[in-house]
């Protein structure tokens, strides 16, 4: 992690963040028109679809479309009050350091949290366009969760983190509705917006809206913005994840450092992470990942990076 918070926090939020520790939350719950209205249709253009090919392109789609399965580590830290106003998705006790393996053609996510209150092991299957079909257990101290709001929030956070980890990738092939919708800066850099309906959504639900800023420079994907419809505490809420140091291995962009802050209702610095293992085709099986652990190929640590 870095020493200093410049990059991401700057002071005049450090003072927000001071004053509105002492606020209730519940006035801060209204707001303005959300950036990403799910009520609005996303008009089709070629133009769209051919700028977010190219990005996916950039981030190594031919190399991606080779990788059977992506074992990955992370450590981060969670920003103050965010635990307050999303409790079960930050899901503090349990969602430290982790290990996570992707077998993307299955469209599988399983992670396994290490906290202060013990282990958390989420195994993730994304169902159909209908969305609400996907696949979700969890397991925590290796007992099994069954209530609904807990694994419809572990299903959003599972396939949030496909979504953050390969930006483009994880998007195009899928057939998405995608627009042209204007051009903003992120850190300094000019971007593109291209606008994707996501459906099936981020976990238990049909659908999400979802916007990637390409740099028009470049063509990496810099930052990803995204709807919450798929728990009912966070349904209305926007969130967007920066991404930064991205590294080249196995032939794909990989994006070593992320920042999520949402920014609809409210603006609030959420979580920022980064990458501390990485390894790929292993020959995990779907099996080895199901459970309160994994077990087989899918068992052995990420490789250090």
């Amino acid at each position: 992690m870095p020493a200093t918070e410049p990059d991401f926090i700057d002071t005049n939020r450090r003072r927000w963040l001071l004053g509105a520790a002492a606020l209730p939350l519940a006035p801060l719950l209204g707001g303005c028109a959300t950036p990403l209205p799910l009520n609005r249709p996303v008009r089709e253009d070629a133009e769209a679809a051919r700028r977010l090919l190219a990005c996916a392109q950039v981030h190594g789609l031919d190399a991606y479309r080779n990788l059977r399965d992506i074992s990955v580590a992370y450590d981060g830290q969670w920003r103050p009050l965010i635990d307050r106003v999303q409790p079960e998705v930050v899901d503090k006790g349990f969602r430290g350091p982790s290990e996570e393996r992707l077998l993307p053609a299955q469209g599988v996510v399983a992670q396994a949290y290490t906290g202060p209150a013990g282990q958390k092991q989420v195994w993730w299957q994304r169902g159909s366009r209908a969305g609400t079909d996907g696949r979700v257990e969890v397991w925590t101290n290796g007992q099994r969760r069954t209530e609904a709001g807990y694994l419809a929030a572990s299903a959003l956070v599972a396939e949030a983190y496909g979504l953050f980890l390969l930006g483009p990738l994880w998007l195009v092939g899928r057939s998405l509705p995608a627009a042209m919708a204007g051009t903003e800066r992120v850190h300094g850099r000019l971007c593109d917006v291209v606008e994707v309906e996501m459906s099936p959504g981020l976990g238990l639900v049909s659908r999400d809206r979802v916007a990637v800023c390409i740099d028009r420079d470049d063509g990496i994907c810099r930052r990803v913005r995204f709807t919450l419809e798929g728990y009912p505490g966070t349904r209305g809420a926007v969130a967007e994840t920066d991404t930064f140091e991205h590294q080249r291995r196995f032939g794909v962009l990989w994006p070593m450092r992320s920042y999520e802050e949402v920014v609809h209702p409210i603006r609030l610095p959420a979580h920022d992470w980064h990458i501390t293992g990485l390894d790929v085709n292993r020959g995990i099986t779907p099996e080895s990942l199901q459970g309160p652990r994994f077990t087989g190929a899918a068992a052995a640590p990420a490789a250090r990076v």
